[in-house]
């Protein structure tokens, strides 16, 4: 009987306090330790408008170049029907030891880049580099930054599967990171960095 009570009691404790087993139920984010948002949600404070040799400042802003980049929702959506091959990119730079993650979800026609200390990176779903990547799905990104002796290896990686490596001669480069607006649409959340120490 004491044994029943211990449990029903535990029960009725757990419904009065539910919400780490709801976050985790609906897949809610949380930032992992180490890491810092490059994108908070909100605005696009902490990015720049990148066209040519003009870079502007988009700090408070909701969107870029007449709304081709535009916050919604928690997410920067790029929209196709307002046309333009346009670059936003961080205002920080990142070399040797970044981790870079997001998640993101293409939409239809989906051909957009992603820039980084010297490489390109196309998100094009079913091509060689994304062909478990499908159209209206959410999957998350990273990008790693290693130095092995004279080298630097930037690896993209899919839902923590390696889809392509490129080998660099170190040259201690950095550089924004830096999405540009092609083809298709595209939403991407939850953009966070951790730099070596």
């Amino acid at each position: 009987m004491r044994r029943a009570s211990c449990l029903l009691l535990l029960a009725f404790l757990a419904l009065l306090d539910p919400p780490r087993a709801a976050a985790e139920h609906k897949g809610e984010f949380k930032l992992e330790e180490g890491f810092e948002l490059l994108f908070n949600g909100k605005d696009l404070t902490g990015w720049k408008e990148f066209s040519g040799k003009k870079k502007e400042s988009l700090k408070g802003k909701t969107e870029a170049f007449g709304g081709r980049f535009e916050v919604k929702d928690g997410v920067i959506v790029i929209d196709p029907s307002v046309k333009g091959d346009l670059h936003v990119e961080t205002e920080r730079t990142f070399g040797e030891g970044t981790h870079i993650k997001f998640d993101f979800k293409p939409g239809p026609k989906c051909n957009n880049d992603l820039f980084i200390v010297g490489t390109k990176f196309d998100i094009v779903p079913g091509n060689k580099e994304n062909k478990d990547v499908k159209e209206g799905q959410w999957y998350t990104f990273e990008i790693k930054i290693i130095r092995f002796d004279k080298f630097v290896f930037v690896k993209h990686i899919i839902n923590g599967k390696e889809v392509r490596s490129d080998k660099l001669l170190d040259q201690g480069k950095k550089t924004p990171f830096r999405i540009r607006a092609e083809f298709g649409s595209l939403e991407i959340k939850n953009v966070r960095a951790k730099m070596k120490d």
